[in-house]
């Protein structure tokens, strides 16, 4: 029999990484799973990622301390407002300054010492907030700095950056969830939480995770404290 291999999921506990590692384990996976406590203003998605983490079966869930807080430059790690009045155009205040390029670069250390040579990540290009850390050259030009940075890469043993979210809407991304009878009511999208952890409604996040259920015709089981 041959034996699964391992790869190393980022696991926000947003639905897009968790539709991403469930992505993985349906490709017959092992799942490592890494959440980053960056001091962001939406810190009860760290619960959401340990559930997401244990529905999935991760064989370690790990939660890395980073706080990008020391540099700020976001409405995520400092003391700036998140957008209310509808999903901002250009790139949006919610960008935190090189995200993707540091979480990927820690799933990339993690992923080499563990011999995994598969890592999943949750970005997508066309329903997304205009990050440039979302888009396919992204994901490509990483791919190749992961084969020049690492000694498995320069050995021979390439790297994957897996990003099977990347061409599709929120919809799309909806219907898989769904399609892998997951509980997506155990992720979290909210930039800015309301009291009693619910979602605010009304942040970019959740605007897009409303319209994502919506376009779908799937049953939304978010608790919104104002709908989108």
């Amino acid at each position: 029999m041959t034996e699964q291999k391992l790869a190393v999921a980022l696991v926000s506990g947003g639905l897009d990484s968790m539709v991403s590692a469930a992505l993985a384990r349906e490709a017959g996976f092992r799942l490592l799973a890494l959440s980053v406590d960056y001091n962001q203003r939406h810190r009860v998605e760290l619960k959401a990622a340990a559930r997401v983490a244990s529905a999935l079966g991760a064989e370690r869930h790990v939660v890395l301390p980073l706080d990008l807080s020391a540099f700020g430059g976001s409405a995520l790690t400092a003391d700036i407002d998140v957008p209310k009045d509808g999903v901002q155009p250009g790139i949006p205040v919610t960008y935190v300054p090189a995200r993707n390029t540091i979480f990927l670069s820690l799933s990339l250390g993690w992923a080499e010492a563990a011999g995994a040579r598969d890592l999943f990540i949750g970005v997508n290009a066309l329903d997304y907030s205009g990050y440039p850390d979302c888009r396919p050259e992204f994901i490509t030009g990483f791919e190749r700095l992961a084969e020049l940075a690492t000694k498995a890469g320069v050995e021979g043993e390439p790297f994957r950056i897996q990003a099977p979210l990347q061409a599709m809407t929120k919809a799309d991304i909806v219907r898989e969830g769904a399609r892998l009878e997951l509980d997506m009511g155990l992720s979290w999208s909210c930039y800015d939480p309301a009291p009693d952890e619910k979602h605010c409604g009304l942040c970019d996040s959740c605007r897009l995770r409303s319209k994502g259920f919506e376009e779908a015709g799937v049953p939304d089981p978010t608790r919104y404290a104002a709908r989108p």
